[in-house]
């Protein structure tokens, strides 16, 4: 009893300490990043036009522009992206498919040939690729994994990439706006926030990477206000060149 006992308490700390983060990042990688983009881009956006000494009026709609405009960049431009990649797999999907309704029995050889290459004993492959191929949606499914390295059951949506894309874009844009909607006339309040946000995402981004949250975060700070440090720089060169 003892040796059974001990056998599942290893087996119980194995499963618990043999789990894997996400290293595709999920919906959080896109979703932070598309925030930290809208961020990162409207904040320069703005205090380059302040940097040219402009009433905060201009800042504001300087501000509303490039959200507008960004997340709908974003927006096409992932839905022509995704749409652009989901229109090649499927492409490649229906020559799978054909080759699997013509050529049967060579299609089955490859997929032995391809366990028999991972080390499974040649009788055993075409066995299991024999089994497999029973069904020609199993089999399609099996062969785009194995070559093509999809899952035809989990192609992306572009419609759902553009939707999230304009979200997470106007959601991180609309925090260096924020303060002035709220009635700010100096531009530090919305520095100050847009700063903190810069933060706050890199914080999160520590999530889906091996650093740890506080130098994600301060990492993304000091990228972000360098940009927005150099686009006030040259607006005030500009502004005085112009003026």
């Amino acid at each position: 009893m003892a040796i059974i006992e001990l056998e599942a308490t290893l087996h119980e700390a194995h499963r618990d300490n043999h789990t894997h983060r996400d290293v595709n990042g999920g919906w959080l990688r896109p979703a932070v990043f598309g925030a930290m983009d809208g961020l990162v881009s409207n904040l320069a956006l703005m205090t380059g036009v302040a940097g040219g000494s402009v009433s905060h009026q201009t800042i504001v709609i300087t501000g509303l522009a490039g959200l507008a405009a960004g997340a709908f960049s974003m927006a096409a431009g992932e839905y022509t992206s995704v749409a652009s990649q989901r229109e090649l797999v499927e492409a490649e999907l229906d020559v799978e498919r054909r080759e699997l309704r013509k050529h049967p029995q060579d299609e089955e050889r490859e997929l032995a040939e391809l366990y028999q290459a991972r080390g499974v004993e040649p009788e055993l492959a075409r066995e299991v690729a024999k089994q497999l191929s029973r069904d020609p949606e199993q089999a399609l499914e099996i062969h785009a994994r194995e070559e093509l390295g999809i899952d035809p059951g989990d192609l992306p949506s572009p419609a759902v990439a553009a939707v999230s894309s304009f979200g997470s874009f106007a959601l991180g844009a609309v925090l260096p706006v924020l303060p002035f909607l709220l009635g700010a006339t100096a531009l530090w309040p919305a520095l100050l926030l847009a700063l903190i946000g810069l933060f706050a995402c890199g914080a999160v981004v520590a999530k889906v990477t091996a650093r740890s949250w506080w130098f994600s975060g301060i990492r993304q700070l000091a990228l972000g206000g360098a940009a927005a440090g150099v686009t006030y720089v040259l607006g005030s060169l500009f502004g005085t060149a112009v003026g």
